[in-house]
């Protein structure tokens, strides 16, 4: 039956760390449904048992309707990954529907994805926010993702107070850099060289599957155990400004 299967739900799953994610957590034993908006992408996860569903976490009659499905299920885990910059502008320049982009996409997504999934959650379970060291630290040319990730920061930490006492753990995730294929290329609009620059000469940044690990293990703790917040960076990342860089002789 449907009840007796542990689900697990990650937004944002056609790519990155979303895409690592459902499938480190299919790999430890979850029912997992990755959602996201692009069908062609997600075709991807659907070999791997792994069940898709098309999901805009931004259209509220789309999410009405991933709840509706999980209705009869034991949803378990919910990683509220959906996010990403669309910007790389100072403030003065600001594109202010960039910054609705990020709000609606980062905050607002989420918002609605814990509000339509967690009181489904009869049996108890963990939601894990995926948020950013740039939800801790401010940077040139990032105010439209730092101030929506420092929004989700205080998004995670007021939900933890608000459900305590329920048998219910929320995680903040906070990655630093992190390599993958599509995140710098949307944020420079597709600059692939502009893309590459941000990663130029760090010898090991994070890579998707290093954040599904850390996803994995915060959900796999014994249930009484709850990790508030994991910071998780590449050794080469001491801080956001800190990073050390090998330089390549011509």
């Amino acid at each position: 039956m449907a009840n007796d299967l542990k689900y697990a739900l990650v937004t944002g799953a056609s790519s990155g760390i979303g895409a690592a994610t459902a499938r480190a957590l299919a790999v430890a034993g979850y029912q997992v449904v990755g959602v996201a908006r692009r069908a062609d992408r997600l075709a991807q996860l659907a070999g791997e048992s792994i069940e898709v569903r098309v999901v805009d976490v931004t259209d509220q009659d789309s999410v009405n309707e991933l709840a509706a499905y999980f209705a009869d299920k034991n949803l378990e885990v919910i990683v509220a990954n959906a996010g990403g910059a669309f910007d790389a502008t100072t403030i003065v320049e600001a594109d202010l529907a960039s910054w609705q982009k990020s709000y609606e996409v980062n905050v607002l997504g989420t918002v609605r994805t814990i509000k339509a999934l967690v009181p489904l959650m009869t049996q108890g379970g963990h939601v894990v926010i995926m948020g950013s060291t740039a939800g801790r630290a401010v940077y040139e040319g990032g105010g439209s993702y730092t101030a929506a990730k420092h929004a989700v920061a205080a998004l995670a930490g007021t939900l933890r107070l608000e459900l305590n006492g329920l048998p219910i753990r929320v995680t903040e995730i906070a990655p630093g850099m992190v390599q993958t294929d599509e995140f710098a290329v949307v944020r420079f609009h597709g600059d692939k060289e502009k893309a590459a620059k941000v990663y130029e000469g760090v010898a090991e940044p994070l890579v998707a599957e290093d954040v599904a690990d850390a996803v994995v293990w915060c959900v796999t703790r014994p249930a009484h155990v709850n990790v508030d917040l994991l910071v998780v960076r590449p050794v080469a990342q001491a801080a956001q400004h800190k990073i050390h860089r090998v330089s390549h002789p011509k």
